[in-house]
């Protein structure tokens, strides 16, 4: 019973990151019909944006401290931050502790702008484009973004700490009253869960109880009658584009404590979120949800000892099998409307 919980929370955790990125992906798909594969490099983007405000807030400058000399007796110079200096050592410091969370403040207006610039400065002139051109020029794009971040950044991964309240793990199965059962897990990935689930409901209850979000919805299902109606859809749509960048770039953000960013963590994400996009079903928000939280924990089980020695591999090629089969049964995935991939 404890492997089993485990390993449903690890694939729930991994689930979250797959479903936010098949969201963001599933909303420009579903809105501009683009095949956008410059989608993790926004993610990848949003956890830079992480590591920036942490920086921004450890910058420091060196002090004469006359309490602690050397062997000589000559006051040693000690690295003051500034933020501390500013606020006191208890604010500043506590700010630091939490720019992972503070991040999100951020990363919204950034990656909106991000998202916006890509639309129009790029991706519009590709509407009307076949989707290996739209495939092309975004992947393009993403290797720009990524060689960006290499460059200021470098290659190396850097750690950024969840808040210290947050560190650590705790025993999932006393929280659960299984008292037999020991069920350690990490806090942060359990509040990374919490988190996506909140940015999930929020981005549905906005498509579904806004009357922007309705007229989305209806762009959606018909385009051609909602701009008779006079409604200048494609402004929605790009904001709809800006708002995938958002949901993208907080994933990123909020997923920097559990895997340390680097400049090429968004192409680690970006092939199985369209894995996910693909069998939830092309243009269904719901399907990507679900797809993304199933094939999360596929693969947490696969990832088993038992399971990779009975079947060597396996974790490796899990999803793919799984696509494989659901499109051969269902072209259209999972909850995928009609027609769509059917042709």
């Amino acid at each position: 019973m404890d492997v089993i919980i485990l390993q449903v929370l690890n694939g729930l955790d991994k689930g979250s990151a797959y479903a936010l990125i098949a969201l963001g992906l599933t909303l420009i798909f579903g809105t501009l019909g683009v095949v956008n594969f410059a989608h993790g490099a926004l993610f990848m983007l949003g956890a830079f944006c992480a590591v920036t405000l942490n920086r921004f807030l450890t910058l420091s400058h060196q002090v004469v401290d006359p309490s602690r000399t050397d062997f000589l007796g000559n006051p040693l110079k000690v690295e003051v931050r500034y933020i501390e200096e500013w606020l006191g050592p208890e604010i500043g410091g506590a700010i630091i502790d939490w720019s992972v969370p503070l991040s999100i403040l951020l990363a919204i207006p950034v990656m909106a702008l991000i998202g916006l610039a890509m639309e129009r400065g790029l991706i519009k002139h590709f509407y009307k484009r076949p989707h290996a051109d739209q495939i092309l020029v975004t992947f393009g794009l993403a290797i720009v973004l990524q060689q960006i971040v290499k460059y200021f950044y470098g290659a190396n991964p850097i750690a950024t700490p969840a808040p210290e309240a947050f560190t650590g793990s705790f025993d999932f199965g006393v929280l659960l009253g299984f008292e037999p059962f020991s069920i350690i897990y990490p806090y942060w990935r359990l509040v990374y869960f919490c988190f996506a689930i909140v940015i999930i409901a929020a981005v549905f209850a906005f498509l579904r109880f806004t009357t922007f979000g309705m007229v989305v919805r209806a762009g959606m299902a018909d385009r051609e009658t909602v701009g008779l109606l006079g409604i200048n859809i494609g402004r929605r749509f790009t904001v709809m584009f800006a708002i995938a960048a958002i949901v993208a770039g907080l994933a990123g953000v909020m997923y920097t404590p559990i895997v340390a960013p680097n400049y090429n963590m968004g192409m680690n994400f970006l092939v199985l979120s369209f894995v996910v996009v693909v069998v939830g079903g092309m243009g269904s928000l719901p399907g990507a949800v679900a797809a993304g939280f199933l094939l999360g924990i596929l693969e947490s089980f696969a990832s088993m000892s038992a399971v990779i020695d009975l079947v060597p591999g396996i974790n490796q090629v899990i999803i793919y099998l799984v696509a494989i089969i659901v499109l051969l049964v269902r072209p259209r995935g999972l909850m995928g409307r009609k027609g769509v991939m059917e042709d």
